[in-house]
């Protein structure tokens, strides 16, 4: 299940311990629209291993600015709180497939 995060939860997602994958993303964006099912695929697949969320831009400024989101789609991956990667753009499934398996 894709967790929705928010300027208010995002200190709460990053502490609860597991890893973690940020989707930014707006509504009107295309490239994000082509990703929402193969996040969706990933949310499922990693489910109780992983949080996969997505965080609206034109809602969160203050989360957007902290990491210098600057492009949309833009995935953040953390692990035990701290960034330790990042995909910008779309990309094929495999790909976060692997960075999310490097978290684990």
């Amino acid at each position: 299940m894709i967790q929705e995060i928010t300027d208010s939860n995002i200190n709460d997602v990053l502490s609860s311990g597991q890893p973690v994958m940020v989707d930014f993303w707006a509504p009107w964006c295309g490239p994000c629209k082509m990703m929402l099912p193969i996040v969706e695929e990933l949310a499922n697949e990693y489910e109780n291993k992983v949080v996969i969320g997505k965080l609206n831009v034109d809602e969160n400024d203050e989360t957007c600015a902290k990491f210098g989101i600057m492009n949309i789609p833009t995935m953040l991956f953390f692990k035990n709180g701290e960034m330790v990667d990042r995909q910008v753009g779309a990309t094929r499934k495999a790909d976060l497939q692997a960075k999310l398996d490097a978290l684990l």
